[in-house]
Parts: C-alpha cells; sequence; structure tokens
C-alpha cells in the first residue's frame, strides 16, 4: 500500500484545517486506516483511525469532538477534519494502514505515508 498525505498548513488556534492521504497500490476492504501524529521531541502517537469497509472510527480522548475521521471508499482517500485547533496539536501527521482491525501502536501498522505539517498558532 502506498500512502501519499496532504494539506496541513498553518492556523490560527480555533481554527480549522483537513488533512488527507490518498491510498494505492491494493484493495483496503480489510485495513485498518489511521493518522498519528509527531511533536518536536515527542514520540508519534495515535490520533484517530477508522476500518475502511464499516467505518467505524476510533479517537484519542484529545482530539474527541474536534477532530473526524472518514474516508472515501470510491476514490480510495481518507480524511482527517480538524476544528477548534489548539497549539498542542502542532505536529508532523503521518497517514498510516495495517491489514486487520484498528491499533493504537505504532509498531503495529505496516505502512506509512511521509508526514504533513501542521502548525497552530496560539
Amino acid at each position: 500500500v502506498q500512502l501519499q498525505a496532504s494539506g496541513g498548513g498553518l492556523v490560527q488556534a480555533g481554527g480549522s484545517l483537513g488533512v488527507s492521504c490518498a491510498a494505492s497500490g491494493r484493495t483496503l476492504s480489510n485495513y485498518a486506516m489511521g493518522w498519528f501524529r509527531q511533536a518536536p521531541g515527542k514520540e508519534r502517537e495515535f490520533v484517530a483511525a477508522i476500518h475502511w469497509s464499516g467505518g467505524i472510527a476510533h479517537y484519542v480522548d484529545s482530539v474527541k469532538g474536534r477532530f473526524t475521521i472518514s474516508r472515501d471508499i470510491d476514490k480510495n482517500i481518507m480524511y482527517l477534519q480538524m476544528n477548534n485547533l489548539k497549539p498542542e496539536d502542532t505536529a508532523l501527521y503521518y497517514c498510516t494502514a495495517r491489514r486487520g482491525p484498528y491499533s493504537e501502536h505504532v509498531s503495529e501498522y505496516n505502512y506509512w505515508g511521509q508526514g504533513t505539517l501542521v502548525t497552530v498558532s496560539s
């Protein structure tokens, strides 16, 4: 699976931003796809994930109610809509995929896109 992330940018606190991830190379029906982020000097952390077929979504507590993960099955694109952004959301955002159920652990994902930078100013 090849993953290509796009979007991101600079936004003021309280603003909104979206990132997307285009997938290719394999049928995703038995895959979970997700977003992780990594802030400077910190470990990569789970943000959200969605099972490609069923569409069930999972979020880390810190983004619940603010971020929405979704996917377009026909276009093979995953999205992350981020609202009410906070400075602590500043990070490189990575899209990822694994065969099987979702996981919150970096090591359990097999495929990674390049990071896209989200910067939230205070």
